[in-house]
């Protein structure tokens, strides 16, 4: 079901350049039964809080993709953001001044990642909601909790194993202060403040929190089956749930 528009020239802006290396085609890539990027698609036309869902792309073989799964793809990216080299937020930088030329100033923007098909609507929803009631902020984006205490990570020393932080050998776990990463699926933010390069890991930005079991970075071959499973053992616990 499509929600009610919720924006107010809002876009949704995902990346997905052609050149990905250590997987060939990532961003379209067959990912249980339809190209990894029309997840993403899906998610941001369903969330009802985007005027336009554009995809920044260098490849015509991902545009064509885009486009039937719904996005728009004004534009063809510059090869100089388009490298190894370019970040995301120059991609969004980008999209940013072209939409201004273009007659369409941004209210609030929203980069979502390609390769992130546990994205729900409900966050998305969420992030916007969480940013317009702070207007101090200039981020909201996803986080989740490391599933083990980062104050006792260990590293790898000429063969041998050595604490970062040796202070907390005997720091009892329930002690230790809960660490968070970036779950890499999208973010909010307030077209000024990418612009500026307001740092987005900051007390600039807000959190939404996913459960861990919704969140698996895809970088490497291994990444990808992990997420195929985890993505089917969500959608059967989904299904067991409407069965009872």
């Amino acid at each position: 079901m499509i929600r009610k528009r919720l924006s107010m020239n809002n876009i949704a802006l995902i990346p997905a350049r052609g050149g990905s290396k250590r997987i060939p085609k990532k961003n379209i890539r067959n990912f249980l039964g339809k190209p990894i990027i029309a997840y993403t698609i899906e998610a941001a036309i369903e969330s009802g809080c985007f005027d336009r869902v554009i995809v920044s792309t260098d490849c015509p073989e991902i545009k064509k993709v885009a486009i039937e799964y719904g996005a728009e793809v004004p534009f063809l990216r510059p090869d100089d953001i388009a490298n190894d080299y370019a970040t995301t937020v120059d991609v969004i930088k980008h999209a940013i001044s072209w939409l201004e030329m273009d007659g369409s100033p941004v209210n609030y923007i929203c980069c979502l990642y390609a390769t992130a098909p546990f994205m729900r609507t409900c966050d998305i929803i969420s992030g916007l909601q969480k940013l317009k009631d702070e207007p101090t902020a200039s981020y909201a984006f996803t986080v989740t909790s490391f599933a083990f205490p980062v104050q006792r990570a260990i590293k790898l020393k000429e063969g041998r194993m050595a604490m970062f932080h040796p202070e907390h050998l005997k720091t009892r776990s329930q002690d230790l202060e809960e660490g968070y990463h970036d779950a890499g699926q999208f973010y909010w933010g307030q077209p000024e403040a990418f612009l500026q390069d307001i740092p987005l890991f900051s007390d600039s930005a807000i959190p939404i929190i996913l459960p861990r079991h919704l969140v698996q970075d895809i970088d490497t071959e291994e990444d990808w089956y992990r997420a195929e499973l985890l993505y089917q053992a969500n959608a059967a616990s989904l299904e067991r749930y409407k069965d009872q």
